[in-house]
């Protein structure tokens, strides 16, 4: 690696044209509508994320409901935390967050589910998590360097949905 050597003075004209861009500035690499579209993606799998984990929170049952309702609840409101960074980043793009419910299944990776039975609902959220989990890392792969920041984001988003995976599988062996 060599010596890092940055031409400031260039650097502090480019940030003066084009500010109405904010933080996307020249050095951008990333095809901006591509990325939007892409998150508004990940924006509809974790808002569906959101709606199949209060369902089953407020749905599950028996004897070993309360410590998977707990996990529920919590994965709920991660969830919920991802959704708000990912449209605060469609934003700071130049994007609109699509929050709307018409087509928000066809967006989103991931399904909605009705399950009735705990064990059910525990599988169907260990399947959500793996497909998320599968999704954001083609998504890390495919930004690359062209979008450090955004990289960043969904590969923060990823760990977390890695250990919502492994709550569901430990969850899963306790019950059966």
């Amino acid at each position: 690696m060599g010596k890092f050597v940055s031409d400031v003075k260039k650097i502090r004209e480019r940030a003066r044209k084009h500010m109405e861009e904010g933080p996307v500035t020249g050095g951008y690499k990333a095809d901006r509508k591509e990325v939007v579209k892409v998150l508004n993606e990940v924006l509809a799998t974790e808002i569906v994320c959101v709606l199949r984990y209060k369902r089953h929170y407020y749905t599950a049952d028996g004897i070993y409901a309360d410590p998977a309702r707990q996990e529920f609840l919590q994965h709920a409101g991660e969830e919920q935390q991802h959704a708000d960074w990912i449209a605060e980043r469609i934003g700071q793009l130049g994007g609109k967050p699509n929050y709307s419910p018409v087509g928000l299944a066809d967006r989103a990776h991931s399904e909605y589910d009705e399950s009735e039975s705990l064990t059910d609902m525990i599988k169907e959220d260990l399947v959500a998590e793996r497909i998320a989990i599968e999704s954001y890392s083609e998504i890390v792969r495919w930004l690359s360097d062209k979008d450090p920041t955004t990289r960043i984001l969904v590969e923060q988003i990823l760990k977390m949905e890695e250990e919502h995976a492994d709550d569901m599988k430990n969850l899963l062996a306790k019950i059966s």
